[in-house]
């Protein structure tokens, strides 16, 4: 089924945070600088009609994060900082291209994964 929704993608960002002592979460990690960011640049680069960049609560791969979700394509980019913001909206947004170095893999654990550079 399409996609009925008038964005022709939406970034998702984990912005989740919990009680102190307990999992790390996005939100820790600069879940809301990241939101900040991507609005910004999409509203710099015209995209804020076709691009929804907003918060969203726990996916629950909380030691990926920060985590984003772009869709329609569900695509979960993981360890993202505010340097990457751009390299996925230019590359993910733009041009179509997944982000290879941020794409989550999770057949690896958590604690292994890492960026590639």
């Amino acid at each position: 089924m399409k996609s009925n929704t008038p964005y022709n993608h939406q970034i998702f960002v984990c912005t989740n945070e919990r009680k102190q002592g307990g999992r790390t979460c996005c939100g820790e990690r600069n879940g809301l600088l990241l939101v900040g960011a991507f609005k910004k640049l999409l509203k710099d680069k015209k995209l804020n009609s076709e691009v929804r960049a907003q918060r969203a609560g726990c996916f629950d791969f909380c030691e990926y994060g920060p985590i984003v979700v772009i869709y329609p394509e569900g695509i979960v980019y993981g360890k993202v900082e505010a340097g990457d913001v751009e390299e996925i909206v230019n590359q993910h947004i733009v041009k179509g291209n997944v982000v290879k170095k941020l794409l989550v893999d999770f057949s690896i654990p958590a604690e292994i994964w890492q960026k590639s550079p």
